[in-house]
């Protein structure tokens, strides 16, 4: 979803990425009192049935963000499954499919429209192709072993969606007038009224329908925030019944959202972290203690997403390359050894450095498969290290003392008699000093030379700018 909003709203978030991609959801809860409105009783019972599920696929998997207009000349469904070869070489798990929905012609932004202007739940854009060709795309990427989710945009549609049949279903003024999200300038979409159960129930039909039409894994929800958590946790609930599926929040405010409904949310903190060290304007010191807080913040097994960019950032904040500069790769390593699921989006691999555009026909340029072997590598790793697997399945982060320097961020990760220990230069200069391993002192190999290395209780470590270490045994 374009993410501008008012300024009121953005001296609540913590930065303009923040701004651009996870927006906070105070005005909206304001706007909307009564939104979290559910019995006690009833929410109790969702939670109990519910549990702390987690499918087993997800354990160690890495995901894979597709923006299918984009991704071809064509923009289509048949041209994307071509690329599931070559996507499976590489490694990814899981395919979240950015919404595949109509998109609404009234007030729509641009010429092709925002994605996250829904017209039809229940449909897919003509612009992509037919539901039957979108039927063969999930079933030929399960057949190679992928796992498909959609993009899911709960909290409005779009000014030509059928349910603009029922005013109640949507969020009025004083007036009567249904009203864009509040504290957002979205003109393009018609914010949704969560006090409605019809509107809820029509909601949750819509999510059951692609998990049993089309078999689809899981949901990357859009805007989770400003959603009820209630809703969530229902509507989880409810697909539990027909599957596993895996719940992925575009938040990272409300970390209620991950007591029962959600299995991971933005990783906006670590993604900020990165922007500002590439900057000058941040150092290892502020992972460390953002590494340190994880186990203590997030609800037992869930955890962050990930990433060094995405669909917003790449379009509205600039592309990795204008962000991170010479760091672009020690951050997507960074992405993969922080506790978490690393996401990829569309075109990274290929070294992506054009901010694609939003509303228009564009396309990723597929020649030079820049960053193709560094991700190939660093799925590798994650797939065949446990430490470093997703929530419960992989160890906690523990720091390594890297002496008075606060530019080396140094740490481990140990799950049973797996341990991976990463030493990182975050900065753009030489550094030099001692790190204490102690008890992860031992027999390693290096990544992704497979060297044998031995790693000393006090082991010595010059580093050029951004130069990293990574040792596994």
């Amino acid at each position: 979803m374009k993410r501008f909003v008012a300024l009121p709203l953005a001296v609540c978030l913590f930065s303009l990425a923040c701004l651009v991609s996870a927006c906070s959801s105070s005005n909206r809860e304001a706007n909307k009192p009564a939104a979290n409105a559910v019995s006690e009783q009833k929410q109790d019972q969702v939670q109990k049935s519910l549990g702390t599920t987690v499918p087993d696929w997800s354990e160690k998997a890495v995901m894979y963000e597709v923006n299918i207009r984009q991704y071809t000349k064509e923009g289509t469904f048949k041209a994307f499954e071509a690329h599931l070869p070559r996507l499976k070489e590489l490694g990814v798990d899981i395919l979240w499919l950015m919404p595949i929905h109509p998109i609404s012609k009234k007030n729509r932004n641009g010429t092709l429209g925002s994605y996250y202007a829904v017209d039809d739940y229940k449909a897919v854009n003509p612009e992509f192709g037919t539901e039957a060709d979108f039927r063969a795309l999930v079933n030929k990427a399960h057949e190679m072993g992928f796992k498909v989710m959609l993009d899911w945009v709960a909290n409005h549609t779009g000014w030509d969606n059928p349910w603009l049949a029922n005013p109640g279903w949507y969020t009025t003024d004083e007036n009567g007038h249904i009203v864009q999200p509040a504290g957002t300038n979205w003109t393009d979409v018609a914010d949704l009224n969560y006090d409605n159960p019809d509107m809820q129930a029509a909601m949750i039909d819509a999510l059951k329908y692609w998990v049993k039409e089309f078999d689809i894994d899981g949901y990357r929800c859009d805007y989770a925030g400003g959603v009820p958590t209630a809703f969530w946790e229902k509507a989880r609930a409810e697909l539990e019944q027909i599957k596993p599926v895996y719940m992925l929040a575009e938040d990272d405010q409300q970390l209620g959202l991950l007591k029962h409904a959600f299995h991971a949310n933005y990783g906006w903190q670590l993604y900020n972290m990165m922007n500002r060290i590439a900057k000058g304007l941040g150092n290892a010191e502020q992972v460390k203690k953002y590494g340190e807080r994880l186990a203590k913040t997030y609800p037992g097994g869930t955890y962050p997403l990930n990433f060094t960019s995405n669909h917003d950032e790449n379009s509205w904040t600039g592309t990795e390359y204008e962000r991170l500069k010479d760091a672009v790769k020690p951050m997507a390593a960074l992405s993969f050894l922080m506790p978490g699921m690393p996401l990829i989006y569309a075109g990274q691999e290929a070294g992506l450095n054009k901010r694609l555009q939003f509303f228009e026909k564009d396309e990723i340029a597929w020649k030079d498969l820049a960053m193709s072997a560094l991700y190939t590598d660093l799925i590798r790793l994650k797939h065949d290290n446990p430490a470093l697997w997703n929530g419960a399945s992989g160890g906690a982060y523990h720091t390594l003392a890297a002496g008075d320097t606060g530019d080396i961020l140094a740490f481990e990760r140990t799950k049973d008699s797996n341990t991976v220990i990463v030493i990182m230069n975050l900065s753009g200069e030489s550094v030099k000093s001692t790190i204490q391993t102690g008890g992860a002192a031992g027999s390693y190999k290096a990544f992704p030379s497979g060297a044998a290395v031995d790693v000393q209780a006090e082991q010595p470590v010059e580093l050029a700018p951004w130069e990293y270490l990574i040792y596994t045994h």
